[in-house]
């Protein structure tokens, strides 16, 4: 009888075993997606390979989607069928903040939480915001640039949309400011196709310009390439860290520039999703930026080109 009930124990606890490790095994895992602006740039690229790391690293069900021609109508319209999906999470950075924000109310009114990656927005029902602090981004490009110049030398910032490029160059404008660097021109572009004409000008308008303080690489490179055309050697910042940009310090065309981090970005608002479903507050994270130097130009290139294989 002793016997008997010694086997029926075992088998018990074998049996509650296996149960536990199936369960385990087949247990839904968090659904998170991520909304970007585009995928057809390198930067946004960067982010979304974080962003996979992090889905295998915390065991979430996610993915990584974005707007095939970048603009803010279609990714209302992608955010509408998320919708229909009903993730445990979004996360999305708003393409055009009038347009995006009534949709993301929308996932609010189904508790479906909001974070938002990369660009940030006042709007009161978001979750949480992962991504670079834009006005010290620009405070670090102000202090990088001007600690290559004199005071009284002349400058000029490039910058795109108002935010989260126009508290870059905000940012840009405190640290010139602090030591007596001018600020000759600040163009605003509608679109990056006329960067190039606009550096033109700017360089016809002033020919003694000192430097240049680019929103994001995408103006910078053009910026640097007109520069060089012409026979100009002035330096140039930039604010995304993306290889071609850090390619031109290792090579010496420029002398610095200032990075933010996109991979962190992705992997960080995937491990905030993961804290959110767990009932975890969730508080407004900061992904850093760096300086890019002659220094540490390779390891960077290193870096980017293993996360984007």
């Amino acid at each position: 009888m002793k016997k008997s009930k010694l086997f029926l124990l075992t088998i018990f606890f074998i049996s509650t075993i296996i149960i536990v490790f199936i369960h385990k095994q087949f247990e839904e895992k968090p659904k998170v997606v991520i909304v970007l602006q585009t995928l057809d740039r390198q930067y946004w690229r960067i982010i979304e390979a974080g962003a996979e790391k992090g889905f295998k690293d915390f065991g979430i069900d996610g993915k990584v989607i974005a707007p095939k021609d970048g603009t803010a109508e279609e990714q209302s319209d992608l955010l509408e069928n998320v919708l229909k999906e009903n993730p445990d999470v979004l996360v999305v950075s708003p393409r055009y903040s009038p347009v995006i924000i009534p949709k993301l109310e929308s996932f609010v009114g189904n508790n479906i939480p909001v974070l938002l990656i990369d660009t940030d927005d006042s709007w009161g029902n978001k979750t949480a915001y992962i991504g670079t602090n834009n006005l010290e981004l620009g405070k670090m490009a102000g202090a990088l640039l001007g600690s290559q110049l004199q005071p009284r030398d002349k400058v000029a910032l490039i910058g795109g949309e108002p935010s989260p490029e126009g508290e870059r160059l905000k940012g840009a404008r405190v640290s010139l400011e602090a030591v007596g660097i001018k600020i000759v021109s600040e163009k605003i572009l509608k679109s990056d196709k006329v960067v190039v004409k606009e550096m033109q000008t700017i360089l016809h308008e002033h020919p003694d310009l000192k430097g240049v303080i680019a929103a994001t690489d995408y103006i910078a490179l053009p910026v640097s390439k007109i520069i060089q055309k012409q026979g100009i050697k002035i330096p140039i910042v930039g604010a995304d860290g993306i290889t071609e940009m850090v390619e031109l310090v290792e090579e010496g065309t420029l002398t610095g520039t200032v990075a933010q981090n996109p991979y962190d970005m992705g992997y960080l608002s995937a491990e905030a999703a993961l804290k959110v479903t767990m009932g975890e507050k969730v508080n407004n994270i900061d992904s850093g930026v760096d300086i890019i130097m002659d220094n540490n130009a390779r390891q960077r290139l290193d870096f980017l080109t293993r996360v984007l294989r």
